[in-house]
């Protein structure tokens, strides 16, 4: 099926032939739908703290002195912010009158009621914007500010008495708030970005690390990667044989947010906050998301000190009341249940894991992937954050279970990332193979399969230790359409 220019093809990516062929057993075989047990909810998975615990963990928090790293996703192109401008631009280009384009485009005519809210607007008029349609074409192109190519992170989002922000710059006072080192004042930051986005990211820091080092009291310390061509998967024809392009050369397809593991796997961090780059608010609204992010972080490292004295004790006794401790905390903090006669063996391998506590929302809308209770094949379980789309839709009793769930998860995580003595995980070596996603795409007319890597969130950290902890919805503010620009969220009203 691999042909001998194949192989050379796949030596110049980095991706070995075992990989490929493995992917290539995944879309004959697909990938198995995870056995649920339970929705997580508070007292059943997740934590809801209480003010005096809330008080505890950030002081926690903020006697810790260790190394932060704040970690952001802020990788591809803000094209479906902006899906119904595209589609109100197209009806223009083709004649239909603004009045024909508001009543099929609801979207759109919101969106030019309120162009002047937008922190963009001041940017936008310096364009040829006399018609609705080249309002449109000095926005969306490269003639103008091409926001409908250039990544979130750059983008003017908020408006302020005398200035404007991008989410990159919201997540520098974000990072000078709670992920600065209290004696040195060194904040790290790490953005994964587009190899095609690197320069507009290395403009924006130039132009701002100074006045905001000055302004927070804060040395940044900001590095970018991107996603590595060897995670890229391969894509397959409907019968599962290798797609090929024109020239005949197999087909690499980014590997989804899964791949950000290689990323994440070479930061050398004790703490890492993650958190997608559109998830911001303006400062005026930042402070409840400051606290929560210091909680959540107490609860984190009350968690990991615990593991390690459980390690090193479980090292030097048999005692059977401390291992039944150690099991109490698994039920009890962890949601982990053992099979009976649990071996000491087994509870090393589970505690000496990486760990993340990760931030759920109450669920305001239709239910959906999110914290779910899991058995395991080694007999146990475990606590994971699930997409939809690996839940078996034809399983009546798993579809109530997904119905029933509570919260969500906004990609709200802190991580530890050492072992006990203070080495570096192998973050690889927890990421659960088996959960990976396939999809549809087309290219010139021609249709075909993708696969995606384990979610970084999902099963890229099956095999860690997971807490979850409610917080409020106020700390969750994405924006998925230009529109959400205009919630109160991240206005300065």
């Amino acid at each position: 099926m691999l042909r001998e220019k194949d192989l050379q093809q796949l030596d110049e990516i980095g991706i070995s032939k075992a990989t490929v062929e493995e992917q290539l057993m995944r879309f004959e075989n697909g990938f198995p739908f995870l056995k649920i047990k339970s929705a997580a909810s508070v007292g059943k998975g997740i934590l809801r703290l209480s003010s005096d615990e809330q008080k505890k963990f950030e002081t926690i928090y903020e006697k810790f002195d260790g190394c932060k790293m704040k970690f952001v996703p802020a990788s591809g192109a803000a094209s479906r912010m902006f899906k119904s401008l595209f589609e109100a631009k197209e009806m223009l280009e083709t004649g239909a009158n603004i009045d024909e384009v508001n009543n099929k485009n609801s979207a759109a005519k919101y969106f030019f009621e309120n162009l002047t809210k937008f922190a963009f607007y001041d940017e936008l008029i310096k364009h040829k914007t006399s018609s609705n349609l080249e309002i449109l074409e000095s926005l969306l192109t490269p003639q103008g500010l091409n926001y409908g190519n250039r990544p979130k992170g750059v983008l003017l989002f908020h408006k302020y008495k005398n200035f404007e922000r991008t989410p990159f710059e919201e997540h520098l006072v974000e990072a000078a708030s709670y992920a600065k080192a209290n004696e040195t004042k060194v904040a790290n930051l790490h953005f994964t970005v587009s190899t095609e986005h690197v320069v507009l990211f290395d403009e924006l820091l130039y132009k701002n690390i100074e006045l905001y080092g000055k302004k927070y009291a804060t040395d940044y310390k900001i590095n970018f990667s991107t996603q590595k061509k060897s995670t890229d998967t391969i894509a397959a024809n409907k019968d599962n044989t290798p797609f090929r392009t024109d020239n005949d050369a197999l087909l690499f397809y980014p590997a989804g947010h899964g791949a950000l593991l290689e990323n994440l796997n070479e930061i050398d961090s004790d703490i890492v906050f993650i958190k997608n780059v559109d998830n911001v608010v303006p400062e005026t609204k930042l402070a409840e998301t400051v606290r929560w992010k210091k909680i959540i972080a107490g609860v984190l490292i009350d968690c990991k000190e615990k593991i390690a004295d459980y390690i090193k004790c479980l090292q030097t006794t048999d005692d059977a009341e401390k291992i039944n401790e150690i099991i109490r905390f698994f039920c009890e903090k962890l949601c982990v249940d053992f099979p009976e006669n649990v071996s000491k063996e087994l509870l090393l391998a589970k505690l000496n894991r990486p760990v993340r506590v990760c931030g759920m929302v109450k669920n305001e809308g239709e239910p959906g992937g999110g914290p779910f209770l899991i058995n395991e094949n080694d007999g146990t379980t475990s606590l994971q954050i699930l997409e939809s789309s690996q839940i078996n839709k034809n399983d009546k009793n798993a579809m109530e279970i997904l119905a029933s769930s509570t919260h969500f998860n906004p990609v709200d995580l802190v991580c530890w990332v050492k072992n006990y003595k203070g080495e570096k995980f192998n973050l690889i070596d927890f990421r659960d193979n088996l959960t990976g996603f396939i999809s549809e795409k087309s290219r010139v007319g021609k249709e075909f399969k993708v696969q995606e890597l384990p979610g970084l969130w999902n099963g890229a950290m099956s095999n860690w230790n997971t807490i979850f902890v409610e917080v409020p919805v106020v700390t969750f503010n994405p924006v998925k359409t230009v529109n959400d620009l205009l919630r109160e969220q991240h206005t300065n009203n």
